[in-house]
């Protein structure tokens, strides 16, 4: 389509005699195409001087401006190097114009004319360093390259930096582009000479491109935001900047590589390269220091440009002043910034596309989003007037009235209105960035003063020399908390608790930069950490260590429903596919696992599940590790060993993860069970014949649970419920394990059974598994042998392990294992297949062992004692310790049971207990008799 078919707007000539002299150099032109260029040129003194030089050309470009492109690109590539220079001047003239006409004349949407400016651009680069590195190549000075490796820029490559890198150059920019060569593609004896040609190489180019002539320049090129531009050469070597980046980067250096993007040479080193660096921009927690950098670089342009002034219109800079572009993309950086790193969708190079992302993702409101995306358009599209006008890389509006009308004119606007609609849209996005950026106590609310004499002033005294306060700037982030912080513990129930809570979470913190930047953006966080500190000081003392979860409490569904645990591995395996690196996905594992771990914890704490619901959550997690795992590890045994011989094998859950209900401190009772069918043994690079196959698969899956890596480890696992204890092989094979189970097990290990649950694995394995261990528990089902185990195995647990005092609800009378064996036994003897401890002691009075009131009684105490250990494991490992939990904690622990005080819990579970203990004292005793 030509430019008159699509038209929406013109500007008015300033100078209709300037416009009309440019527009008789423009023969063939009429109608509201003429229009345009007389408006065009009477306004803008440098789109005249370009009318009355292409002006032969503009009238077929004007039919077709997108082929007009085009074949000012093709005919670039088509040109010999001995005319490169002055055929890019004057294809640079003809892309000014026409792209300058199509903006003016609301041909191209903003992103269109960025996207053909920066089309050129990458153009120009390609074709300026091929011509430079040719020249080196042909004189033989880069060692081991000829011809063919220009193509792939001889192992160098050229990242476009700022607008460029996000496709969003403007009309008259300068381009930034740090020039970097992949060390590996030369011979350690070469590197000196090799890096001594591409720095010609990259001078060359950015001659070629920058220098002025009488034709004219390409683009103004800088080189400097390479590392450490006063000291190191123009072409650095990737290993270099990456040491570089990895010690010394700073947070304008991560904004500055959001953007970066291959432009030319070698584009698959150049994505490499932006692979490497992604630990670096993106940071894996949450990154709220970014803010406090970025508001200093803001106030450190402002006070380097003198824009820290009163708003005046004339001379405003629209790119670095208050409510201007630079604004706009500060603020979009930033919250990149603080969440990519753990949500891969936010990292984008555009600032609108940035913005929408982030809306999406709930990181800026919809409305701010709209808001800045729309001003963002207009303040992008005035700076192109202005650059326009002369083509000068300004960003000023102008200083005088006669200049103003100039530009309103060339806007199609009038003036009065132009300049009001500036001064507003500067004031809307001034007021919305300050209120992001500005550094107020938390919460944005005057807070109550505490006077530290009402603390123990030797805690607080003692702060300043732990670790997490080492340095300045942490210091002074905690001064500007510390007020909220006392008066919010100066609210919990017991401040004196709460504020040596408080001290064992700080001592335990190894720093604090991230951590206290985090509560000062999210002040919700720091009422959060008082409950956890005041109510569960060893979570207290877990966070200092794990102080990234916090990450998960500000990520959006902190406190939605409970997904369940198809969802939740769901989730994990698309995390563990996106990381290629096997022991960078068991450590990512970790990380998620903390999240949702102490998400559990946190929920319970505060009320909003109880503990039977937690138990469940915690068996979920658990399920979705090992359902997410269990695939990755055995392709990674794979890749030496070959894939599984047979059908595969299935990891069955026992014990407490087999029922369905575990607690925070739960390890996994797990077994392997493999099918190998009738094959030898594996087929890969590195085979292995069946048994040690399987038997070494487990163990890998045993260390990708149990190891402990930089993230911690994420389960103890105990196999000992296999076929022959510790004395039989760590995985077994299906058709020993059927037998075994049939002729060999003793009756504690069909209780046991009544429990397994298949985790992970071959599915059709796992449903031969449940169909024989079904079969086997109606099968295994006669009364005496049942309790005479029982009570068997009720006296060796008694001998061997006494309780821990009172509040003991895992070893005694009447308390967990004795009544979850009572369970076992119920679910064995009525011989269906549930596996949890409530459907067994309702099967064991099903199957007319105990009476109504006995499994009642029982019932109850599994209640309370469940209750009881859920709770005390968010507290430590032991029993609970009425001395040692405190007010809040007492409180937790009386909302969970429904009493009143801790001395009518203790009499209630000892009475409890008690009544269990008797019920089967008489059901054994009935038993052994019957």
């Amino acid at each position: 389509m030509t430019l008159a078919d699509r038209l929406t707007r013109s500007p008015r000539a300033y100078s209709p005699e300037e416009g009309a002299e440019a527009l008789r150099h423009a023969p063939g032109m009429s109608g509201p195409v003429a229009d345009l260029v007389t408006g065009a040129a009477g306004s803008s003194p440098f789109l005249k001087s370009l009318v009355e030089s292409e002006g032969d050309w503009l009238a077929g470009a004007a039919q077709a401006p997108e082929a007009a492109l085009e074949a000012i690109h093709h005919d670039l590539r088509e040109t010999g190097a001995d005319r490169l220079g002055p055929e890019m001047r004057r294809a640079k003239r003809r892309v000014a114009l026409i792209t300058g006409l199509a903006d003016l004349g609301g041909v191209w949407s903003l992103e269109e004319i960025t996207g053909h400016l920066t089309d050129f651009a990458d153009l120009a680069c390609d074709l300026a360093l091929r011509a430079a590195l040719s020249a080196e190549v042909r004189r033989g000075k880069l060692p081991g390259m000829g011809e063919d490796d220009i193509a792939t820029g001889a192992g160098m490559v050229v990242f476009a930096m700022g607008k460029m890198g996000a496709r969003e150059l403007n009309y008259s920019s300068d381009i930034d582009l740090i020039c970097l060569f992949d060390e590996t593609r030369f011979e350690r004896d070469d590197f000196h000479e090799a890096r001594s040609s591409l720095v010609r190489a990259t001078r060359r180019m950015s001659a070629m491109l920058n220098d002025r002539t009488a034709d004219g320049y390409v683009f103004r090129t800088d080189l400097r935001l390479r590392p450490d531009p006063s000291v190191t050469p123009v072409c650095m070597a990737m290993a270099a900047a990456e040491t570089y980046y990895e010690s010394l980067g700073r947070t304008w250096e991560r904004a500055a590589w959001i953007k970066a993007r291959p432009c030319a040479g070698d584009l698959a080193a150049g994505e490499r390269f932006l692979a490497t660096l992604r630990p670096f921009v993106w940071r894996k927690h949450l990154d709220f220091a970014a803010i406090e950098d970025a508001h200093n670089m803001r106030l450190a342009i402002r006070a380097h440009k003198g824009l820290g002034g009163a708003f005046c219109l004339e001379g405003h800079n629209v790119k670095l002043g208050r409510g201007g572009i630079r604004e706009i993309e500060f603020f979009t950086q930033t919250r990149q910034l603080i969440a990519g790193g753990r949500d891969p969708d936010l990292r984008v190079r555009g600032t609108v596309e940035g913005l929408a992302r982030l809306a999406e993702k709930g990181w800026v409101p919809q409305e701010a989003a709209d808001t800045l995306t729309e001003n963002y358009r207009f303040h992008r599209e005035l700076e192109h007037r202005v650059q326009m006008l002369r083509d000068a890389q300004t960003h000023l509006l102008p200083n005088s009235a006669a200049e103003f009308d100039r530009l309103a004119a060339f806007m199609g606007r009038e003036t009065d209105e132009l300049r009001d609609e500036i001064a507003d849209r500067v004031a809307t996005v001034d007021d919305l960035i300050e209120g992001f950026f500005r550094q107020e106590a938390p919460g944005g609310d005057a807070v109550e003063e505490v006077p530290e004499a009402a603390f123990d002033e030797e805690v607080i005294a003692r702060w300043h020399g732990y670790p997490a306060l080492r340095s300045e700037r942490a210091q002074q982030i905690f001064e500007r908390l510390r007020p909220e912080i006392l008066a919010r513990l100066a609210r919990a129930a017991n401040p004196d608790e709460a504020l040596l809570a408080f001290d064992g979470f700080l001592r335990g913190l190894p720093a604090g930069v991230q951590v206290f930047a985090l509560f000062e953006a999210n002040p919700q966080l720091i009422d959060l950490l008082v409950d956890i500190v005041g109510t569960a000081p060893s979570l207290a003392q877990y966070l200092s260590r794990n102080a990234g979860v916090f990450d998960a409490v500000i990520a959006g569904d902190f406190f939605a429903p409970w997904p369940g645990r198809a969802a939740l591995e769901t989730a994990l395996v698309e995390r563990l596919e996106a990381e290629p690196d096997y022991e960078r996905a068991l450590d990512l594992a970790r990380r998620w696992h903390k999240e949702w771990h102490f998400r559990v914890g946190v929920h319970h704490l505060r009320g909003l599940v109880d503990a039977a619901c937690a138990g469940t959550q915690y068996a979920d997690l658990a399920g979705a590790v090992i359902g997410a795992l269990w695939p990755r590890v055995m392709a990674q045994f794979a890749t030496r060993h070959g894939v599984p011989p047979g059908r595969g094998a299935a990891v069955i859950g026992m014990g407490s993860l087999g029922a369905g209900r575990l607690h925070a401190r739960s390890d996994l009772d797990l077994i392997v069970i493999y099918d190998a069918g009738d094959a030898e043994g594996s087929d890969g690079a590195r085979p292995l014949s069946v048994r040690p196959y399987y038997a070494r698969l487990t163990q890998a899956l045993i260390t990708a649970l149990t190891a402990p890596m930089a993230e911690g480890r994420l389960y103890e696992v105990d196999m000992r419920l296999r076929p022959s204890g510790n004395q039989g092989p760590v995985a077994t094979s299906w058709p020993s394990f059927r037998s075994y189970q049939a002729d060999e097990a003793w009756t504690w290990e069909h209780l046991a059974l009544t429990r397994a649950r298949v985790i992970a694995g071959d599915a059709g394995l796992a449903d031969d598994f449940e169909a024989f261990r079904t079969a086997l528990i109606a099968d295994k089902a006669a009364r005496e042998p049942v309790l005479r185990a029982v009570a068997d195995m009720r006296a060796r647990v008694a001998g061997a392990k006494p309780p821990e005092g009172a509040w003991d609800v895992k070893l005694g009378r009447g308390r967990l294992l004795e009544l979850e064996l009572v369970a076992q036994a119920g679910n064995l003897l009525v011989g269906h297949g549930a596996r949890d401890p409530v459907s067994g002691l309702r099967g064991a009075v099903a199957s007319g062992w105990l009476d109504a009131a006995g499994g009642a009684a029982l019932e109850a105490a599994f209640g309370l004692c469940s209750t009881l250990q859920m709770v005390a494991r968010l507290f430590g490992a032991g029993p609970l310790d009425p001395d040692r939990i405190g007010k809040a904690g007492a409180a937790f622990v009386l909302r969970e049971t429904g009493e009143e005080s801790l001395e009518m819990l203790a009499h209630r579970l000892d009475r409890t207990c008690d009544e269990a203990a008797c019920v089967i004292d008489a059901a054994l005793g009935a038993g052994e008799g019957g």
